[in-house]
Order: C-alpha cells, then structure tokens, then sequence
C-alpha cells in the first residue's frame, strides 16, 4: 500500500510535467523503471577524518561534503543506494557502554551497530534532504535499518579476529575475558583490546522493502556498518550475534541481491595500488575479476585494507554485476566518466 502511494504521488509529478510534451504516464514509468541502479559505499573517512575528534557537527559536516558524487549520479538518472561504515561510531559507543558499565544495563554489540546505522543513517539523510531541495530534486530518502544474516556454522565464529571497541589495560582485559567470555588480543603494542567474529554475510533480510523503495524513486540508505548481524534458529527465527560484517562485503550482496548494476566503494585513495605506499607502487586504472585474485593471492590487498574491497568487487560481478568502481569520496564523477578510480570488470 505505502509503495502504491507512494508512486501515484510520482504519477502525478511526472503527468504534470509532462502534460505539455505529450509525454504519458506508462512512458514516464517505463522509463524510471529502465534507469540504472548504483551502490555507493561510503567508507569511514567520509564520517570522521583523520586528525579529527568525530564530534557530531564535525560528522555533518563531513556528511556534506561527501555528496557531490551522489548528486551526480542522480542528475545521470541512476536510481541510488547508499551504504556506510560505521567503526569509529561502534568504538565510540562502546566506550561510553564500558564508562556507565554499573549505571545502566550495557548493550549487546548488535545494539550498538543498529544505534549507529540509525544515527549515522539520519545525518545521511537530512544532510541529502536537504542538499536535493537546493539542487530541485523531488526525490525521499529513507535510511532502513538493515539485518544481515550470516551462517551460524561460519568458521569465523571460532576464530574471533576483528578488534573492536578501546584499549583496555592488560589486568582489565584479563578479567573480562574470565567474567564474559570475550576474547582478547594484544593490538600493535598499543594495549588489549577484545576481538570479534567477523563472518561473511549470506543475506539481506530487508532486501524487498529495499527494491520497493527504490521502484517508488526514493534513495535508499541500508546495510550502513555491514548491517546488523543475525542468524536463522532452527525455527527460522532471527536472532541477533554479537558479530561485525565487513560493510564491503554486505554491499556487495545488498548490491547482488537488488540487481545493481555498478557498486561504487570509496574509500582513502583515489585507486587501488600494487605494493601500497612502496617505492615502486602503480596505481591500477582497470582490473579484470581474474588479475584481481592473482594479485590478492601475491599479497597486494591486505585483509585489513583493500582485501575486503577486492572481494567484495569480485563477489558482485561473480553475481551479475556489471562493474565495480573503487575510488576516493571526490573522484565519484571523474571515475564514472572514465578519468579516475580502478574499474574492475569480469573480463
């Protein structure tokens, strides 16, 4: 009901601007519903940026630069959805959880990535709202808290390897290992910090509201933080793990499942690099999926890095897509029209 409102409010748009052209209704949607669907996954740096404190007003801020590839690739006709990282918000959260830890009930890690893909889902979407009234651009945008499943016989799940939340002192460490369970790792000689399971996600659960947004020409914001983990009880129930997903991966299958034709990663850089940050480094200006696993496999895109990138590129264009672009926040249109950013295709 709400998707049919929702496209007669376009009808009617569309019939009064068209009405002197001649221009029809059934013309208008056949139109809409042809236009090209593009993923844009912002990465960390377009919320805090290094150097910064992450205050709110500085997240907004950030938010507002980051938009001009997204306008761009509204003003090209692309239907768009929007995913984002959320570590340093995760981070933030839970050393506000620890700090009142006797003071109120403390908040499972799947609480606390639903908390931010809703909070940074909201300075998107007013940040956006606002940017498309200036622009006149008629268009919503709707942040949908998104639940990911992941397969609760993950391999990951017994090897815990995303570090997570501050550093803690070794005896602290210690004694939340004993009294919760949590397992701990000396990180970069920079103290203990506790790791989480990070498996691969299999599923977007939110993935038919996510289509019908899209169909009633509103921008999707979803998936943000690699969505909130959950796995299916033998009951077919959905029940929350105390898990991350790498945000990557889940637009990779957000943009699988949506039948996207172009997934955008942003990220730090402008290209994807051999031997990163090397005296002898080379910027990649096109990448096939085969060159693409021949230079992971030698070691070039580390796990920690572009790995997931990679992986995510080769998961999509496995599943259909047509092509992954890997990019920095301000080289969206440059690398859409082919002058910046690593093009990865099938062949």
């Amino acid at each position: 009901m709400w998707s049919n409102r929702k496209l007669e409010e376009h009808r009617e748009e569309a019939m009064a601007q068209y009405s002197s052209k001649d221009y029809s209704f059934n013309q208008f949607t056949a139109q809409h519903k042809e236009s090209k669907v593009i993923v844009i996954a912002l990465g960390g740096n377009a919320l805090i940026r290094e150097g910064q404190q992450g205050t709110i007003a500085e997240q907004f801020e950030n938010v507002r630069k980051s938009l001009d590839g997204i306008i761009y690739c509204l003003k090209q006709g692309y239907r768009v959805v929007i995913t984002h990282g959320n570590g340093p918000q995760v981070g933030n959260m839970l050393l506000m959880v620890e700090a009142s830890r006797n003071q109120v009930p403390e908040l499972s890690l799947g609480v606390c990535v639903a908390d931010t893909e809703g909070t940074i889902g909201y300075m998107i979407q007013q940040s956006l709202t606002n940017r498309l009234r200036k622009e006149g651009i008629n268009k919503c945008v709707v942040t949908v808290l998104t639940q990911v499943i992941v397969d609760k016989h993950d391999k990951a799940f017994s090897n815990p390897t995303k570090p997570i939340g501050p550093f803690l002192p070794k005896e602290e460490a210690e004694r939340f290992q004993r009294e919760k369970g949590w397992h701990i790792i000396e990180d970069s000689h920079r103290g203990y910090r506790r790791v989480v399971a990070s498996p691969n996600p299999i599923e977007i659960v939110e993935e038919c509201a996510i289509k019908s947004l899209l169909e009633a020409g509103d921008i999707v914001i979803a998936a943000g933080g690699g969505g909130i983990p959950v796995i299916v009880r033998d009951n077919g129930d959905l029940e929350g793990v105390d898990v991350v997903i790498d945000k990557d991966l889940a637009s990779s299958i957000l943009a699988r499942g949506i039948k996207a034709d172009c997934l955008v990663m942003l990220t730090g850089v402008e290209h994807v690099y051999l031997n990163f940050k090397q005296t002898n480094a080379r910027a990649l200006n096109n990448l096939t999926i085969e060159n693409a696993q021949k230079y992971q496999k030698e070691g070039h895109f580390p796990p920690g890095s572009m790995g997931p990138k990679i992986q995510a590129a080769v998961n999509f264009l496995d599943g259909g897509g047509k092509l992954t672009i890997i990019t920095s926040i301000d080289k969206v249109k440059d690398a859409l029209e082919g002058r910046a950013g690593t093009k990865i295709t099938k062949d």
